[in-house]
């Protein structure tokens, strides 16, 4: 009798352990979900739900399990490796192909800045009534306060915190509006899309598989120690599996509220949304003050939020693929933040239509996504780099799936765009 309570409470203590032990490995995942809840999504997520209702719900669930994949693929190849996807594509492939492919994600990082720089700027404009050059100043003023004054876990808490303001107004959001749930479930798992639609399609799933979070999440995941035989390694890997999973999760279940809520309010009124300002506006005399002050706060702190996350993906993007350090205490480093921030803010400075220039970034980052997906998976399943720990044979298959799945809707959208269909 007293050797099963003795077996009883070791076991119980070892579940413990595990749990305490798998909350220290919490928290990269989530970092990296701030960015697929950006003011870019936003503005897709507004566009989706006001002009085609529920449809494109099955996007958000497609572009998220991709996500997860992925993102699974980037921050094993950076535990294993013990470097940034960006240091690796510069170790393992010839001078010409990093200059390329490291041109095409900066190009699509200074896009994703344009979208997050935008969110705090309209947020400050919203609740503050900052004039957007001065909202998009203290945007940059903040992220940069918390990239350079703060260690890497304090970021990380702070951006959870945010994570948590942004997930619970949408909860409060979706109690106010009452959208259909029965079409929120069906358009979440029946896909349809036509030439109405591509574009809009593959807005939100370039704001959702962002290519600058793949290149993020190999390298901030590195926070962690991940030393250890064959057997903890794969155990801890377990760890970064579920920490990814339910990051995910809390990023589509916002998503999803967002078109949710833009058809409960806009669509069922036959209500053309051009602006997120406008979005706003209007969910005052149709869903009530709290619904627009929700709104508001929300795109503030995603705006502020992602701006840092994308900040630090640009810098490292740049620092990763010239070989220089890392360390945000860099001077390289910080150059590489503040010269990211600056065609950015131009850019909104002088921008007319904010609404289309989000879209369009996400668009932007689609397209380029294929351009970060491929040497992810030959680096991922790459025994040199990766040994025991490469991809499986279905692995493999499912990430070849999904960048095939990618290449063709971007095919789609450059014949929809081209020939007017």
């Amino acid at each position: 009798m007293r050797d099963d309570k003795f077996t009883i409470l070791r076991s119980k203590l070892s579940e413990h352990l595990v749990k305490a032990e798998l909350l220290r490995y919490l928290g990269p995942g989530f970092l990296i979900t701030i960015g697929f809840i950006d003011p870019g999504n936003w503005a897709t997520n507004v566009a989706a739900g006001s002009e085609f209702n529920y449809t494109l719900l099955w996007v958000v669930t497609v572009g998220t399990f991709m996500l997860v994949v992925l993102q699974g693929m980037s921050a094993r190849l950076g535990i294993i490796s013990g470097k940034s996807l960006a240091k690796n594509v510069r170790e393992r492939y010839s001078k010409w192909i990093s200059w390329l492919l490291g041109s095409t994600i900066i190009l699509a990082c200074v896009a994703t800045d344009i979208a997050e720089l935008l969110g705090g700027t309209i947020g400050f404009h919203l609740l503050l009534g900052f004039p957007f050059w001065l909202g998009s100043l203290v945007t940059i003023s903040l992220e940069f306060y918390l990239i350079f004054s703060q260690r890497y876990h304090s970021v990380e808490k702070i951006i959870i915190g945010f994570l948590s303001i942004i997930s619970i107004s949408y909860v409060a959001e979706l109690f106010l509006v009452k959208p259909d749930v029965g079409q929120m479930v069906y358009h979440s798992i029946i896909p349809t899309v036509n030439g109405k639609s591509i574009y809009i399609a593959m807005g939100i799933l370039g704001a959702i598989v962002m290519p600058h979070n793949i290149y993020l999440h190999s390298n901030v995941i590195q926070s962690r120690d991940w030393s250890g035989d064959e057997k903890r390694k794969r155990k801890l890997i377990k760890y970064e599996e579920i920490d990814t999973t339910l990051a995910m999760i809390v990023g589509w279940f916002v998503n999803v509220s967002m078109i949710s809520v833009a058809a409960a309010v806009f669509f069922n009124h036959h209500i053309f949304v051009d602006s997120l300002s406008q979005a706003s506006e209007t969910l005052r005399p149709l869903a009530g003050p709290l619904a627009q002050l929700l709104f508001a706060i929300a795109l503030l702190f995603a705006g502020i939020s992602s701006s840092t996350t994308s900040s630090m993906a640009e810098a490292n993007v740049i620092t990763g693929y010239f070989g220089k350090s890392e360390d945000p205490k860099s001077l390289f480093y910080r150059v590489s933040l503040i010269v990211t921030s600056i065609p950015a803010f131009f850019v909104i400075l002088f921008s007319k239509d904010f609404y289309n220039l989000l879209i369009l970034s996400q668009v932007i980052l689609s397209v380029q996504l294929p351009f970060t997906i491929i040497p992810l998976i030959m680096l991922s399943s790459n025994t040199k780099v990766m040994g025991k720990f490469k991809l499986t044979k279905l692995q493999l298959t499912i990430a070849w799936i999904i960048a095939v799945i990618i290449m063709a809707l971007n095919a789609f959208l450059l014949f929809q765009t081209f020939t007017g269909g």
